[in-house]
């Protein structure tokens, strides 16, 4: 028999929260449901579900106070679910440990998809399972070789500078996950790394012009605008 992952769905709206809990209930999940943010702890402490859908604007608490108070704790993955629709809104959620960042209105499709990622994350460190077990992360016909240190296209080698394989590195350890501008800098270059990004811009440009077909629509590495960038999932 499957187990059905347990899913809390935090959203004091509750005809959304039923729809939400409808739609994961259909397509085999097990949903929960926290009208507050104080239930909302109170239910992740308890019951340990496998993935949290975060609506921030609860009536006790802004959602990401429930964000902030439970990275303290979990890696627990969290999928931000919200109208707000500011860039400093999805940043700040999403430097916070926030996984994924879905702004309302949205698609029941595009939400599964983002739950099943999600759901991908918890059964894997923070690295890839691919790469713990090969060394290497594959996605279409681009290959990332950890051990040796190369990325390879269609099997040939696209000779990236070290700090090009660095960035393409570290976003193939998180493949699905958009990763912020400001984490990319703190992980690759430092605590003290200048807040301007025009150096990681500059890596990726060129990243893009030796792994895509037509840099200007890629397949592998994706801008989420104003916030960060994203690997493709195998």
């Amino acid at each position: 028999m499957k187990i059905r992952e347990k899913i809390l769905v935090v959203e004091d709206e509750k005809s959304i929260s039923h729809f939400i809990s409808s739609t994961l209930s259909n397509n085999g999940y097990d949903p929960m449901e926290a009208h507050s943010g104080k239930e909302a702890l109170s239910m992740i402490s308890s019951y340990c579900p496998d993935v949290v859908i975060l609506d921030l604007g609860l009536p006790d608490m802004d959602g990401l106070e429930i964000l902030r108070e439970l990275r303290t704790w979990s890696s627990l993955p969290v999928v931000v679910v919200s109208a707000r629709t500011h860039e400093r809104d999805k940043v700040e959620a999403l430097d916070l440990g926030a996984d994924d960042y879905l702004t309302k209105p949205f698609g029941t499709d595009e939400l599964l998809a983002r739950v099943r990622t999600a759901i991908r994350h918890t059964r894997t460190t923070s690295e890839n399972s691919e790469i713990a077990r090969q060394g290497t992360y594959t996605v279409g016909d681009l290959v990332i070789d950890y051990n040796k240190h190369q990325v390879l296209l269609g099997g040939e080698n696209v000779h990236l500078t070290v700090n090009e394989f660095r960035i393409v590195a570290l976003l193939g350890k998180f493949s699905g996950k958009v990763l912020t501008y400001a984490y990319i800098m703190k992980e690759l270059w430092g605590p003290r790394a200048d807040s301007d990004n025009q150096i990681l811009r500059v890596n990726m440009a060129n990243i893009r012009r030796k792994i895509e077909k037509n840099p200007a629509e890629p397949q592998y590495i994706f801008t989420e605008a104003g916030v960060g960038y994203r690997m493709a999932e195998e």
